[in-house]
């Protein structure tokens, strides 16, 4: 039976890339991930597969990145003045936080560095990468109301009283 939309569902996946097989991220043995369908709240490719799938069902799932996120854009590198970014101790490869142009928070990656200059990278870290996902459905429930309104999974803090839309 497929998933539909305004569903909470925890998984529990292993991602690595699919060219290396180098492990990304993985919350085995961790709470599971909540989210909830059709709020862009997980890589389009991986909520597609997802949907398909039922609670105990374990998959392997192919993201190309063009369903993850997305293809790397070379126009995305930029050098900067080294002005820029005073008092802070550079490295290669590592992540700064700053503001976009409308205040929302925008992650970059050091490419390199020297005593004028800083290139920057504006793609995500794992732009141009296909993703293979160990994935296991570990929950399915109806969204509440509010979760649908906010996009915001509830955590447990009433389960018991059922208010969670849990079984208990």
């Amino acid at each position: 039976m497929a998933i539909e939309d305004n569903k909470v569902v925890g998984i529990e996946y292993t991602v690595k890339d699919a060219q290396t097989g180098e492990v990304i991220d993985s919350n085995v043995g961790h709470k599971p991930l909540r989210f909830i369908t059709g709020k862009g709240q997980i890589i389009p490719g991986l909520e597609k597969k997802i949907k398909e799938m039922n609670v105990g069902e374990s998959a392997d799932v192919l993201v190309k990145a063009e369903e993850a996120y997305g293809p790397k854009d070379e126009n995305a590198v930029q050098t900067l003045p080294r002005e820029q970014f005073a008092g802070i101790d550079l490295q290669e490869g590592m992540t700064l936080y700053g503001q976009g142009e409308n205040g929302e928070t925008v992650q970059v990656t050091v490419k390199s560095f020297d005593d004028k200059e800083v290139t920057i990278d504006f793609n995500h870290p794992l732009a141009g990468k296909d993703l293979m996902f160990s994935v296991n459905v570990k929950e399915v429930r109806d969204a509440t109301p509010e979760e649908v309104m906010t996009g915001q999974v509830q955590e447990d803090e009433h389960c018991g009283s059922g208010q969670c839309g849990c079984s208990h």
